[in-house]
């Protein structure tokens, strides 16, 4: 693609000027048409030794890398799927109208760079205190906290006592993103402050089904998988006499079906958000308030005060169009993953019956979270609700709209997210290899949606299903006839095959090309229309004869997906700085009442990303965000732009050679009272290229076309395909 860009842009290149415990019976909830399942059983036999007629991994104290507490089973032959849960505890824990919440506070940089975890220590230390209430702290995970207020060197355990944080318990330093760390905690809570309610809130980033929470920063960042987190749970729950009224995630991206699933076994409500949080989180003056007026609340009750109160807090730092926030029963979550169990099977069938284009569109136009995009990163978070109302046309979804609606006891979204239905799900937007698609076999909630993701992710279709039993073990998905060693050997490893990137699957009817009309466009044949999963547009410019800057993409493209055709319809406006500079700009979210781009920069010397709302007001920044890290873990806080912020657009930029870099635009300062433009190009040569995206999420870039902006703002394409 390089090579096609460089001689494209080099023929036409002209020098410019720019500003460029188990013996109890277990909960089952099976499938229509229902199964015989066996009582549950405490084993630890080998894999090739367990059948489908003994299929348990309940065992409490199961070891680190066995997912414990629940078992998942689906006939293949009719898409059945049997959920076997530990056994439901009801009997309270401590006297009548009392709570204890834990607070498992991994501090890492939001409290060593910007102390917000003692910021919400104080908050509840300002609140209304009450002696029917415990909010007990576990610390660590971070290098520094405000004021040494707390030992970093130390794993120190906490309660908020008469307005004031008490230590309690003294305990060595332990890797926060350790199961048995968070274990040892809850163990030693639940006996020290038993209550007749109790809450657990991790505490820090997250970064989605994948990467999970609570990245310690003292241990690489570290983080709690969702697989460890079932661990834990289930060795705590094994001591337990009821479950817990909630389970919440005051981090990025928890709010998702996968989370969910784990949590229904040891949790009567969970809260989350599906997009990022800020720094701020969650409000807990207000949690703490309302509890101490109102002890003989639910979680459902409390739920609702902390999303109403968390709404604010976005809103307060001007963060809430992409706020969201839901809560969601537990206890009727199950028939939520049958009903998604049911849906991909018919999803799945629909995409082996060559349909898989038109339903990865469908994706691709649902809600996601997270960034996902080239420069920001990639969560492969998205909307379930999205997916679901999109693919209408290849399954019926609506069992699974009804299941979702069931479960949600109260959830809001800013106008950024406005359509979001409350949880997420994995899918691989972008892919980073077989370890990605390996931890999501763990706590995937379906075969059959497993499969797709395969198909997608990889271009592997598998081998049917029909008359094979498909059941959990280890955090895996397995058939009745695999063994571990074939599935961990071969079922991945097409993964790791590398590609150029550049779709073979693209074919024409009519190539790119420019009409009578001056217009500039191409009509996809039968194979290509089947294969076709998206369509862009990519722009470059030239500023002189050696240096070819791309300036981003635009979806300003009239699209015709039943027949296959496609023209641009671009206008010529950019974003750009204050004075004129141009960013390089990518779409990180739109809906019918806002885009959101993201570009990359440095601020005052680091790269980060600016976040630009562009919606009926206008266009604005909303500030600076940098993305996913490397550990998959999201960032929270989005930085104003505040007067003196010296702001270099970054590019990508390709020479002479073909030879790729990044290229570093002049620096503007920023004053009061600025704002970024939406405004023409400037007069310049530019080439227009396509961007075919296949199902498999290979790029075709096709050829491109010049264009001239003149001085008065008109496009001119050259009659010719470079």
């Amino acid at each position: 693609m390089k090579k096609k860009i460089i001689a494209a842009l080099a023929a036409t290149a002209v020098l410019l000027t720019s500003g460029c415990g188990n013996s109890e019976p277990a909960q089952t909830t099976t499938a229509a048409p229902a199964e015989t399942t066996p009582a549950a059983e405490t084993t630890t036999a080998e894999k090739a030794d367990i059948t489908t007629e003994n299929v348990s991994v309940l065992d409490g104290e199961n070891d680190s890398k066995g997912v414990s507490g629940f078992a998942m089973k689906v006939n293949g032959s009719d898409g059945s799927m049997t959920i076997t849960r530990a056994p439901k505890k009801s009997t309270p824990m401590g006297d009548t109208d009392t709570w204890t919440i834990f607070i498992y506070l991994c501090g890492t940089d939001l409290e060593s760079n910007q102390y917000s975890a003692t910021g919400d220590i104080i908050q509840l230390a300002n609140a209304q205190a009450s002696d029917n209430v415990n909010f007990v702290i576990q610390t660590g995970g971070t290098a520094q906290w405000c004021e040494n207020i707390i030992d970093a060197s130390k794993g120190d355990r906490y309660i908020i006592k008469d307005n004031d944080l008490v230590k309690v318990d003294d305990v060595p330093l332990r890797n926060m993103g350790d199961p048995d760390t968070l274990a040892d905690f809850l163990n030693w809570g639940i006996k020290t402050y038993p209550a007749e309610k109790m809450g657990l809130i991790f505490w820090d980033h997250g970064g989605g089904s994948i990467t999970g929470a609570c990245f310690d920063e003292l241990n690489e960042g570290n983080s709690l998988s969702l697989s460890e987190i079932n661990t834990a749970l289930s060795k705590v729950y094994a001591n337990m006499t009821d479950k817990f009224e909630f389970i919440g995630f005051d981090c990025c991206l928890m709010g998702t079906a996968e989370t969910a699933n784990i949590l229904a076994t040891y949790g009567k409500y969970f809260y989350g958000s599906q997009e990022t949080e800020p720094g701020t989180g969650w409000d807990y003056t207000a949690i703490s308030n309302f509890l101490a007026e109102n002890t003989s609340a639910n979680g459902a009750e409390l739920g609702k005060v902390v999303t109403d109160s968390f709404y604010d807090e976005c809103a307060a730092v001007q963060q809430e169009s992409e706020c969201t926030f839901t809560i969601i029963d537990l206890e009727k979550f199950d028939d939520f993953v049958i009903a998604f169990n049911d849906y991909s099977k018919a999803l799945y069938d629909a995409a082996v019956g060559n349909s898989l284009a038109g339903i990865v569109r469908g994706v691709n136009n649902a809600e996601n979270f997270g960034g996902n995009n080239k420069t920001e990163g990639y969560t492969n978070m998205v909307d379930i609700g999205g997916i679901v109302k999109n693919c209408a046309s290849y399954a019926d979804g609506s069992n699974v709209l009804t299941a979702l609606d069931n479960c949600i006891v109260y959830n809001k979204n800013g106008k950024g997210h406005k359509n979001a239905s409350g949880l997420s799900v994995y899918y691989p937007l972008q892919v980073s290899g077989s370890e990605e698609l390996k931890i999501f076999s763990g706590v995937c909630t379906s075969p059959f949606y497993l499969s797709l993701v395969d198909m997608v992710a990889t271009g592997y279709t598998g081998n049917g299903y029909d008359n094979q039993v498909f059941f959990t073990q280890d955090g895996e998905w397995h058939s009745e006839d695999c063994t571990s060693e074939d599935y961990d050997n071969s079922h991945f490893d097409y993964a790791d095959e590398e590609s150029d990137g550049e779709s073979k699957l693209i074919t024409f009817e009519m190539k790119p090309n420019i009409d009578e009309n001056g217009n500039f466009g191409f009509k996809l044949d039968e194979k290509g229309l089947e294969h076709a999963a998206d369509v862009a547009a990519l722009i470059y410019m030239s500023i002189d004869e050696n240096t070819f800057l791309e300036l981003g993409e635009t979806y300003d493209i009239d699209m015709d997906w039943e027949n296959g055709v496609f023209y641009d319809n671009f206008d010529g406006y950019w974003l750009a700085l204050p004075n004129g500079q141009r960013l390089a700009s990518y779409i990180a979210g739109s809906n019918d009442e806002c885009y959101i781009y993201t570009s990359p920069i440095k601020l005052n010397g680091v790269r980060t990303n600016l976040r630009i709302i562009v919606d009926e007001k206008g266009t604005r920044i909303e500030g600076a965000w940098d993305g996913i890290n490397e550990n998959g873990c999201a960032s929270r806080e989005v930085k104003k732009i505040k007067a003196g912020d010296k702001i270099e657009p970054i590019y990508n930029c390709l020479d002479s050679n073909g030879d790729g870099s990044e290229y570093i635009g002049d620096a503007y300062t920023w004053n009061d009272g600025d704002d970024v433009l939406y405004t023409y190009l400037p007069e310049a040569n530019y080439l227009y290229c396509f961007g075919i995206e296949d199902a498999y999420g290979d790029v075709l870039l096709t050829d491109g076309a010049i264009f001239i902006i003149d001085d008065e703002g008109n496009i001119n394409f050259f009659n010719e395909i470079v």
